[in-house]
């Protein structure tokens, strides 16, 4: 493990659009790739990047819209969009193959990628990201009345979200008060500095598709099921979006995946960091020796 300053913040240009990432690590170790969850940006893995630099190359990119990348006005921005963004990106960038962490709504943006291209992933870390719909949490609850009457006063309904107050509680959701402590409302006070009015209207677009998501749930399951990626499981079970129920689900197609259940909710790197690093290097370290055992690569 290395020091903060490892981490260089750097902007590439993508077919035209500035696009701002995190980097960290040799650049010729194991890749883990980190696309981030709503309402985030790479900023989330801040933290995180640091401690897995001195055996992985981490790369965390600002979708396109979000954090300090460009908000063209001729981009997809749905989650087939950011999917084939990832694809652009990590070709732009060279990498072939990569292990990736799936979180929030990056969890199904990441999964669509693998759908695609599955010679591509090496490995799957999961921490709160959910694709069973039947496990889905309380707090889905007005989204869930959204998408069987979607009215243009539910959609009004879902822009108040799209805002400050919003994104606190997207950042505290269900934790106990004395986790809830550990959040920094750096993390709210930055991203809703960041959205402009043509951003808020994107994010509410992207809120609304998320009914059209979840026809991909059994897409997303079966890709699982098929190719039975090695995967670790990591949850914050104080999740009203995506409780316990939401973490065990996956086991049903992912029976050999590890699953470790944190005194956490749905933020875990700012809450339980310590915990998942620890999680994760020994998780990424047996699946290198398998695949060197293999005769794999290690790009």
């Amino acid at each position: 493990m290395i020091s903060a300053d490892c981490v260089k913040h750097r902007l590439v240009d993508l077919d035209g659009t500035g696009i701002f990432y995190r980097e960290a690590g040799p650049r010729d170790a194991p890749v883990v790739l980190l696309p981030h969850g709503y309402p985030c940006s790479s900023y989330e893995f801040r933290n995180f990047m640091p401690l897995m630099a001195d055996r992985w190359r981490l790369i965390a990119p600002d979708f396109p819209g979000s954090g300090y990348s460009d908000t063209p006005d001729d981009f997809a921005y749905g989650f087939d969009g950011f999917a084939d963004f990832l694809d652009r990106f990590t070709r732009r960038l060279g990498v072939d193959r990569f292990a990736l962490y799936l979180h929030d709504f990056g969890s199904q943006i990441g999964l669509r990628l693998a759908i695609k291209r599955p010679d591509r992933i090496v490995a799957l870390i999961i921490q709160n990201g959910d694709i069973y719909e039947d496990e889905l949490g309380p707090k889905y609850a007005p989204l869930q009345d959204y998408f069987r009457n979607p009215t243009p006063e539910g959609r009004a309904k879902l822009g108040e979200a799209v805002s400050e107050e919003g994104y606190r509680d997207e950042f505290l959701n269900d934790v106990r008060p004395e986790l809830a402590e550990r959040i920094s409302p750096d993390l709210w006070k930055l991203h809703w500095a960041l959205t402009t009015a043509k951003r808020r209207e994107i994010a509410i677009d992207v809120i609304a598709g998320l009914r059209e998501n979840l026809a991909w749930f059994p897409r997303y399951q079966a890709y699982l099921h098929e190719h039975q990626p090695p995967a670790l499981i990591v949850w914050g079970p104080q999740d009203g979006y995506m409780p316990e129920a939401s973490a065990r689900a996956y086991l049903r197609d992912l029976p050999k995946a590890e699953l470790h259940l944190l005194d956490g909710g749905h933020w875990l790197l700012e809450t339980n960091l310590s915990e998942v690093v620890a999680l994760t290097r020994d998780f990424l370290s047996r699946v290198g020796r398998r695949r060197d055992d293999a005769g794999g690569t290690r790009r």
